[in-house]
This record gives C-alpha cells, structure tokens and sequence, in this order.
C-alpha cells in the first residue's frame, strides 16, 4: 500500500487522535517482550555447568545476536532517511501526524510528558553518565568505566553527526510546555535514553550480589520502559517528528548492540587463560 494512499493517512490520523491509548498499548507490549525475552535468555541462553555447549558458543550466539539487532536497525534507520523530506511521503504523514497530535492532544497529558521528557535531557545524561564514570572507578571496575564513557560519547558524536548531516527542521512546537532548537533528525533523546538507560540496566545486572539476582528483570524491563517514554514524550510534544524517534531508537539499540557485545567479547577473553 503506498504511502500517500487515503487509507494510510486515515490510519495515521487516527493513530495521533488516539495517541495517548497507543503509546500505552506499545508500552505493555514493550514489557511483555522485554520479559518474555529475557525469560527465553535464562533458559536457553546462560551457560551452566550442565550446559550441553561451551561459554564459546553462548558468546558467539549473543555476537549474532547483536549483530542481527544492528543489522536491523540499521535498515530501518536507512529507510527512514531515504524517506526523508517536507516532499517525500512519509515526511508528509509525519507533519499529518505531529498535527494531529496538537489538535487533539489534551494539555494536562502533554504537562506529564513534558516532566517526563526531561530523563533524556542532555543535563540528565551527562550527570547519569558523571555519576556512573564515579561509581565506577569507585568500584575499581576502570574497563566498565571506560566502556560506559565510551557509550555515551559515542552516542552523542553519532547522534551529532547525522544530524548534521540530514539537517532535518523540526515540527512547529508552540505548547510553551517544551521547546528544543537545532537539527531534528534523529532524536538525540531517543538514543540516548537508549543507550544511557540500556547501559546501566547492564551494569547493574553485571555487578549487583548474586543475593540481587531477582531484580534483573525489573532493571531491564525499567530500563526499556524509561528510554520508550522519553522517545514517545518527544513526539507527543511535538518537538520530533515520529521517523526522528524510530531512527533514534534504531541508531540507540544498534550502538548499544556494538557496546555489549564489545563488553561481552572482552569479558570472555579475560577468562581465558
């Protein structure tokens, strides 16, 4: 079905008047994911000492794993781009989109996001990424720490990059509640809430007591809900269109992809003798 069809533009339209029922819906089903991924993780995918396969083999299948996962980021950020556009089709449903959602879009519910938002400010970032870089050297883990300082870097030359690259302007956002200025694509929150927030659920899953080990899903399932409000707020404000948020996710979840497999590659190879 092609994108300028009247049948996508009634369901776009219809997606932003129902957009604060969506982004829960998305949320639960982002949850049961979550958990139902890291449930298939605990049964087939951590090696015991009754495990049929080597530590070799889980590591190799977690590198595919991830490469798999930037692969397809990656492809669903190279469709966006080349979408991109005021006359390209998908950067009209994205302004059909963004005006909806202000036309229909009560003020009370753009307060909250408005508050919510702010987990992906880059105030917030940086002092999350100070006071990891301190626990952590606290905790004389320097390798973790270089690699958390590497993500959030990283991800912020990344992010920096392409946006400057595309130079994509940004949906008219006069609400008063939030308001951001330079390039708009991809949504520097989106990734970075990604990356940021995904980063720590690992580090804390990593070093945390054994004694700990029943709050792993929640760290993960907490993790994931935090970056997909901070992206959805985003677009709800007005101040990203939604292919902004989609490339954000895409570009955050493949340099995350790249971080902890990195970690993971490394941690195996300390092991060996």
């Amino acid at each position: 079905m092609a994108l300028d069809s009247p049948a996508v533009r009634d369901a776009v339209q219809a997606l932003a008047s129902h957009a604060l029922p969506a982004f829960g819906i998305a949320l639960v089903l982002l949850l049961f994911a979550v958990c139902g991924f890291w449930l298939l993780v605990q049964r087939y995918g951590v090696h015991r000492e009754t495990s049929r396969f080597p530590p070799l083999a889980y590591l190799l299948a977690y590198l595919a794993l991830g490469f798999g996962l930037i692969i397809g980021a990656a492809s669903l950020f190279a469709e966006i781009a080349e979408n991109l556009g005021d006359g390209r089709k998908l950067g009209q449903l994205d302004q059909l989109f963004s005006d909806t959602i202000h036309a229909t879009m009560p003020i009370g519910v753009l307060r909250v996001f408005a508050v919510l938002t702010h987990f992906g400010d880059t105030l917030t970032l940086t002092s999350l990424c100070i006071a990891g870089t301190l626990w952590l050297l606290r905790q004389r883990q320097r390798a973790l720490c270089l690699a958390w300082v590497l993500a959030f870097v990283g991800n912020a030359l990344l992010n920096w990059t392409v946006k400057n690259i595309f130079e994509r302007t940004r949906p008219v956002h006069d609400n008063a509640l939030s308001f951001a200025d330079g390039w708009s694509f991809p949504s520097g929150h989106a990734s970075g809430s990604v990356v940021a927030y995904g980063m720590l659920a690992y580090l804390l899953v990593r070093l945390l007591p054994a004694r700990f080990a029943s709050v792993h899903l929640p760290v993960w399932a907490l993790a994931a809900a935090l970056a997909f409000t901070t992206g959805s707020s985003r677009v709800l404000l007005q101040v990203h269109f939604a292919s902004d948020v989609l490339a954000g996710f895409a570009s955050g979840s493949a340099w995350l992809a790249v971080c902890i497999g990195a970690l993971e590659l490394w941690r195996y190879r300390q092991r060996q003798p």
